[in-house]
């Protein structure tokens, strides 16, 4: 193929990607998912194929091993919200109508009839939402799992379509950021997982030593939320936080705040990503948590993956220009 033939097809696919995502912009996100697992995957269905697996059964095993994990870590949360609900919605229609309390020497006093009412009500708005975007999930689960399938049957073809477009003397800057992009993957699903996991550890003691029965169950709904951007576990603290301050435990409130907040929202962030991020991804720690936090508030939760995942690439792409400049000499005017 001329350069001349390469750079028009290049541009057709060029312009074909582009016109796909405007008119999949709907399920974006869950196609850009697909992909980065799929490309995580890619490595696991070659080894299934090296010890004489059909490529069709050895992505079908891959594909069935990534559902099963992203089933894994959605089922606490739903067994959660599903056995507790009703304990949920009790537990706010409990709630005095009046209150009062004392806060640095000032009284004040507050009306819940109305927050509660509303409360309870906008409580089951959410469960027949939930209920009713069931289906629509579905879908997208669907979809997830036949381009996760398809992406890892058609894997050749689609590095060698890759690769055709890029010419020849470039071909191991491309293998280099694509080693790249694999290593950023697995470093960003492995510090999401070993986050969510310390969290669930830090939080065990934490909601024992605030005097939380349902200390498990915190702790898993802590986990599990790591993965909602930004807000996190603070979410489960803001609520419990409102709870005790409703039934006048202002000094619990307080330290669900800040202790909660401390170990369990802020800690494990801290002391977990930083350095995993420099050992998986050989990203600086401070890199790493522009890329995610930047990412998450541009692009809500796809950015979670897609923020690291461009700073792990531009990382990649400045080492490749600075041994370009260091090889090649300056010539002389």
């Amino acid at each position: 193929m001329t350069l001349e033939r390469r750079y028009v097809f290049g541009s057709l696919f060029v312009l074909a990607g582009v016109a796909a995502a405007f008119l999949l912009r709907s399920v974006l996100g869950t196609v850009f998912f697909s992909v980065t697992v799929a490309y995580l995957l890619w490595p696991v269905r070659q080894a299934v194929v090296r010890r004489g697996w059909s490529p069709r059964a050895a992505s079908g095993l891959a594909t069935a091993g990534a559902f099963l994990a992203v089933l894994a870590g959605l089922t606490p949360l739903a067994i959660v919200v599903y056995l507790r609900f009703d304990s949920l919605t009790t537990l706010v229609g409990l709630l005095p109508s009046n209150l009062s309390f004392e806060l640095f020497g000032m009284t004040y006093a507050l009306t819940l009839a109305e927050v509660t009412t509303f409360t309870v009500a906008y409580l089951r708005q959410l469960a027949t939402v939930v209920a009713a975007a069931t289906p629509v999930l579905l879908v997208k689960v669907t979809l997830f799992v036949f381009l996760v399938y398809s992406l890892l049957y058609h894997g050749e073809d689609a590095q060698r379509a890759a690769l055709a477009v890029v010419p020849s003397s470039y071909q191991s800057a491309a293998r280099a950021l694509n080693s790249r992009a694999r290593d950023t993957l697995f470093a960003i699903y492995v510090l999401q997982a070993a986050t969510a996991a310390g969290t669930f550890v830090l939080a065990v003691p934490v909601f024992f030593f605030l005097g939380y029965d349902a200390v498990v169950t915190l702790a898993t709904v802590a986990a599990v939320l790591q993965f909602v951007p930004i807000v996190g576990p603070t979410l489960l603290l803001l609520g419990l936080a409102a709870y005790q301050l409703a039934l006048g435990h202002t000094v619990q409130a307080l330290l669900v705040v800040t202790v909660g907040g401390a170990l369990v929202a802020w800690l494990p962030d801290v002391l977990i990503r930083p350095p995993l991020a420099k050992q998986t991804a050989d990203i600086p720690g401070s890199l790493y948590f522009v890329g995610f936090f930047g990412g998450t508030l541009t692009l809500g939760a796809v950015g979670i993956v897609a923020g690291p995942l461009v700073v792990g690439l531009f990382v990649e792409a400045a080492s490749l220009l600075t041994t370009e400049l260091h090889a090649v000499p300056v010539e002389d005017d």
